[in-house]
């Protein structure tokens, strides 16, 4: 995503941190686990100075991420205790339901569980700690990296991506045939299939 935002950087507790979605591709975030781990020792400081995670600040002051719930989760695996966090938007001053309202009509929630089912924000976890895995997601994530498709700014592609991928490959098959998966997944991303989908580069000839 792009935000206009202030360009001020706050250490925060990733424990503090309240995810606006549910689920994540657990695959990604082990390859982000296995990133920092890279950078740790000699470029750590350096690496978290260049990846702030996005907040808006919410009702009683609380910190809502709206977005690199992947590299938040990683960092907070791997037992580091603070991120540093960039301010969207203070809506400090709304009601919960308003303050909701906001986030879905902005973009800024994705209240959807592993299944690709629309869940009430009520189902949406407190920390970091408790989103759940969406293979497909995983999927998603590692058909851009392939080049099936784009990356651009529009919110959750990604997701998007991993609803279409969802309806096409056999959850089986992702599970347990993850190169497999992919293959087919690179397929179906290059047909007219996938042509309504954010970052489509079309097929080929």
């Amino acid at each position: 995503m792009s935000y206009s935002v202030e360009p001020r950087l706050h250490p925060v507790a990733i424990t503090e941190l309240r995810p606006t979605q549910i689920s994540v591709g657990m695959r990604e975030v082990e390859m982000k686990r296995i990133h920092w781990r890279a950078e740790r020792e000699q470029k750590g400081a350096d690496f978290l100075g260049h990846h702030a995670v996005p907040v808006v600040v919410g009702p009683k002051q609380r910190l809502y991420l709206i977005d690199h719930h992947h590299l938040a989760l990683a960092l907070h695996l791997e037992g580091e205790q603070q991120v540093l966090t960039t301010e969207v938007a203070d809506l400090s001053r709304l009601d919960r339901d308003e303050f909701w309202s906001v986030l879905d009509n902005r973009s800024w929630m994705h209240p959807f569980d592993a299944e690709g089912r629309r869940r009430s924000r009520e189902e949406i976890p407190r920390k970091v700690s408790g989103l759940v895995d969406d293979p497909y997601r995983s999927l998603a994530g590692a058909l851009r990296l392939a080049g099936g498709y784009a990356k651009i700014e529009a919110p959750f592609s990604e997701f998007l991506w991993a609803d279409f991928l969802r309806r096409r490959v056999k959850a089986d098959l992702v599970g347990r045939f993850f190169p497999k998966a992919l293959r087919k997944a690179l397929d179906l991303a290059r047909s007219r299939e996938a042509e309504h989908l954010p970052g489509w580069c079309g097929p080929v000839d």
